[in-house]
């Protein structure tokens, strides 16, 4: 078990290192002077700005991440009076598990340890996006296809390197922790669940922070530029387009990577803990207890054929095939997905085993988790397809909103909205028939390894949402370099639409995530009462419930709309 994974994990870091010198060689051959040495600036004032940001927003997280670490030791270490002694475990009271003081010693390494990878993950994802800018920029000048590939194999360093940090140190951190559990599976993992909070805590600083900063500068240099100045987007004489090019950076790149390190986290602690309590955790099976790694090794394998398959087996010849090249990229990775999966789950897991399930004991066959992993993965694929049809220009959900500016801003707004309701039906079916199979065919165990399938494609992902900044950032360096219109266009497609893409994904799997946390603090805290909020069919009908006034909002919205429309072109 420890080599496969270790063999993903090698993959992952190896392949960074080898894009990475490509793209420094790439730059190497160019020969216009004046027009690289102005790239290589404006790309440096994105980089400073970036860095900036983020070390000035790493010091109050540094802040509260001491301070909540110290909180958690004292509120776990206050469970059991900050005991020294063993106490009976749960699923065996014949057996002594480890004291609750040590709990919460190691629960507290575990929080600092997903925080501290967080941190770092989006600071390296900052760093690529900005070293890969201006290398796109120049690269666009040989053609789209090259412009691409740059771009594309930026976007996949960031997306291995991130899920390589997220599956060394855990995988690290399970090893080091059972030294001192040995075959206590149950405190381990629960130690363990620190790692996914603190992912997801520094998700929240990373994504939100990072959120408002984008937007503002955003904003701040349309109103500025095009309402007050009339200057063109991405003018140079804007100095707040440096801003602007640095928010993508900080919002849609080190944000969006902790977003989805925090779900990932934290989707394989609530596997993890829901397995310890489970008839394999007392068998002492290693290998099955750390399945959830196994399948995100597997992933690591995935993402690299598949991102062979975008950048080396087909040529994108013009700006219309990047999105289509995009959407195979989606379609590859989770084809080959569903095959690793069925070789993992036939290798790891033993034919028969116990799930528990409310304080029941629940027969599950390894086929059966098989499918419980296949449903999120394809739940992934539905959502990510459906978010780029609500947000591409290719299609008419998007040419409808851009044909109702004609008639002002009012029926611009109208159809936006009624758009943005309308996109969350199918996702949210897709989320529904996730948690109903996964849950009959496998109980909370089923939901936590379904919402890891849905992010164990996650450096595919995350390469495709990291090309769209990327992208969008080269077309700006074009612009304030000046450069030619073509070279803008090759390098500004499609890349909305990838970050929509991206946060479908984040969302989805965080539905997904919540539940499974709080069936897995349902299972390890052994309460056997039925929690009716739990159980599928109240989960999903409070979700639907919750969808149907967007959907019938945007029924009505888009009729109030159209209706509008036609007047205002009557009169």
């Amino acid at each position: 078990m420890g080599g496969a994974i270790l063999t993903g994990l090698l993959t992952e870091i190896l392949i960074p290192n080898g894009v990475s010198d490509y793209l420094i060689e790439e730059e190497e051959g160019l020969n216009d002077h004046n027009v690289v040495v102005k790239c290589a600036e404006i790309q440096s004032a994105i980089s400073e700005g970036a860095t900036s940001f983020l070390f000035t927003e790493y010091q109050y997280v540094g802040i509260f991440m001491v301070a909540f670490a110290v909180l958690i030791f004292l509120f776990l270490g206050s469970v059991e009076g900050f005991s020294t002694k063993a106490q009976p475990c749960t699923y065996s009271k014949d057996k002594y598990c480890k004291p609750a003081l040590a709990n919460a010693g190691f629960s507290t390494i575990s929080f600092l340890l997903g925080a501290t990878t967080s941190l770092v993950s989006g600071f390296l994802g900052m760093k690529i996006a900005t070293f890969a800018n201006a290398r796109t920029t120049l690269e666009a000048r040989k053609g789209v296809g090259k412009a691409f590939i740059t771009a594309f194999r930026s976007g996949a360093v960031m997306g291995f390197l991130l899920a390589a940090n997220g599956l060394l140190v855990l995988y690290i951190a399970i090893n080091l922790f059972k030294l001192y559990y040995g075959d206590d599976w149950e405190g381990l993992f629960e130690s363990i669940t620190g790692y996914g909070l603190g992912g997801s805590s520094m998700a929240l600083f990373g994504r939100v922070g990072g959120g408002i900063y984008t937007k503002a500068a955003d904003v701040g240099a349309d109103l500025v530029g095009k309402v007050e100045r009339n200057i063109p987007e991405d003018d140079p004489r804007n100095p707040a387009v440096i801003a602007d090019n640095v928010g993508d950076t900080v919002g849609d790149i080190a944000g969006m990577g902790s977003d989805l390190f925090g779900s990932y986290a934290e989707s394989s602690c609530a596997a993890l803990v829901v397995a310890s309590i489970s008839s394999f955790g007392v068998n002492h099976e290693f290998t099955v207890m750390c399945y959830p790694l196994l399948v995100s090794s597997m992933g690591i394998i995935v993402c690299l054929v598949t991102t062979l398959f975008a950048t080396d087996f087909f040529e994108i010849k013009s700006v219309k095939e990047i999105e289509a090249a995009l959407k195979k990229q989606l379609i590859v990775s989770t084809a080959l997905m569903t095959v690793g999966i069925a070789i993992i789950s036939w290798i790891a897991l033993p034919s028969t085993f116990t799930i528990f399930s409310f304080g029941d004991q629940k027969q599950v066959k390894n086929w059966l988790l098989f499918f419980c992993v296949a449903i999120g993965l394809w739940a992934g694929l539905v959502i990510g397809f459906v978010t780029e049809y609500y947000a591409s220009n290719a299609y008419s959900p998007v040419q409808d909103v851009a044909d109702s500016c004609r008639t002002g801003a009012a029926t611009n707004v109208i159809f936006g909205l009624a758009l943005g309701y309308k996109s969350v039906i199918i996702p949210i079916f897709a989320i529904a028939v996730s948690i109903f199979v996964s849950f009959s065919l496998a109980a909370m165990y089923g939901i936590a390894v379904a919402a890891l399938g849905m992010l164990s494609t996650i450096a595919t992902g995350l390469a495709i949402d990291a090309y769209g900044p990327i992208s969008d950032n080269a077309g700006g360096i074009a612009e304030m370099a000046g450069m030619s219109h073509r070279i803008r266009e090759r390098t500004d497609a499609a890349g909305n639409t990838t970050a929509a893409i991206g946060k479908g994904f984040a969302i989805g799997s965080a539905a997904l995530v919540s539940l499974a946390l709080f069936g897995a603090f349902v299972s390890r805290a052994a309460i056997s009462t039925v929690m009716f909020v739990l159980t599928p069919k109240v989960f999903i009908g409070l979700i639907v419930g919750a969808m149907l006034p967007y959907w019938f909002s945007a029924m009505t919205m888009k009729s109030v709309g159209s209706a509008a429309l036609k007047m205002v072109e009557e009169v």
